[in-house]
């Protein structure tokens, strides 16, 4: 990929956050999550590239835009596969909530994982750990090797987890292994991406979330060298075996088949994210502890976004300044 076109997608993820802020503590989490998708398109399609969507808002027939399988861009240029997440968030951002940001992952054809959106088990550590892990082994072992590689007691272990009442016993277990645990509500690319961040306590990141999400926090990792591992869990054994979750599970087990993949099987990083030649971009919403959130007052607003290239393994933090009433013509009813 050309390394000009990181910053075209930076402008995606703002044009997201922002149209996903006009939204902020209304208490409508489809309707934020509506118009970051119409932005993010937007977007998207004037940018010189042959793009595919392979991790979106789901198959063809649950969404009429961004959905898997479907082509943006101009036609021209790098042909690349794009993972998008218009809103890593949505109820935090309809509640006012912190940590909600508009993310997106873009690599050569061919490289993300095509996997269904489902739950997925995930574990992430930064570059120092790498190599440490391995969901094949229990929990507390995973956290004792993590530590060690890490040279500190496990007293002096954080690990940062999504506070679910699916992880309660988890949470639990961490704890009376006396490892620190952070809870936060919702949003595993960020605390995903927090394993990687030099200024960073947080040492590991362990929850069941969704595969979309896993698939992102996968590219950002490979490209930051952390280290990952994942593996697909179907709805029954996550949220229990009642009749519709059993029906629903079957049915994501069939779509893995038609995939070609198997679930509970476990995924390594290099499965997930087959090189670094990654370009990822998050954009603020709320305020986290990743990045700053959206300011605004009247028709200017500020933003900050955090911009990866993996080839060269570049961070960059942008805070730019927008006239809304500048934007494009197209983005304007979902900005002002």
């Amino acid at each position: 990929m050309k390394r000009e076109l990181a910053i075209e997608f930076s402008r995606v993820t703002e044009a997201a956050a922002l149209a996903g802020y006009k939204w902020l503590g209304r208490g409508d989490k489809n309707a934020a999550d509506g118009a970051a998708v119409h932005a993010m398109r937007i977007m998207l399609n004037k940018v010189d590239i042959d793009g595919r969507i392979v991790i979106g808002e789901g198959e063809i027939d649950e969404a009429p835009m961004l959905y898997i399988g479907e082509q943006v861009g101009s036609g021209q240029g790098d042909a690349v596969d794009i993972a998008v997440d218009p809103i890593e968030g949505t109820r935090m951002t309809a509640m006012g909530q912190s940590n909600a940001l508009a993310v997106l992952a873009v690599g050569d054809r061919g490289t993300f994982l095509h996997a269904p959106d489902m739950y997925m088990e995930k574990l992430v550590v930064g570059p120092a750990a790498r190599g440490a892990i391995d969901l094949n082994l229990p929990l507390a072992e995973n956290l004792r090797n993590v530590a060690a590689r890490l040279d500190k007691p496990l007293s002096q272990l954080t690990v940062i987890v999504l506070a679910k009442p699916r992880h309660d016993g988890v949470i639990a277990q961490m704890q009376q292994l006396g490892v620190r645990v952070f809870a936060i509500p919702d949003g595993d690319v960020a605390a995903s991406i927090l394993t990687c961040m030099p200024e960073s306590e947080v040492d590991v990141m362990y929850g069941i979330g969704g595969a979309p999400e896993g698939v992102i926090s996968a590219a950002v990792i490979r490209a930051l060298d952390g280290d990952m591992q994942a593996r697909l869990l179907p709805r029954h054994e996550v949220k229990g075996d009642s009749p519709e979750n059993r029906r629903l599970g079957e049915q994501e087990l069939a779509r893995c088949r038609e995939m070609g993949i198997e679930a509970g099987q476990v995924l390594r990083l290099d499965q997930m994210a087959r090189n670094d030649n990654v370009i990822f971009s998050a954009t603020g919403i709320t305020k986290g502890d990743l990045l700053e959130g959206i300011s605004r007052q009247g028709n200017m607003a500020t933003t900050e976004t955090l911009l990866i290239r993996g080839k060269s393994r570049t961070i960059r933090r942008i805070r730019s300044i927008h006239y809304l009433d500048r934007k494009d013509p197209a983005l304007h009813e979902f900005l002002l």
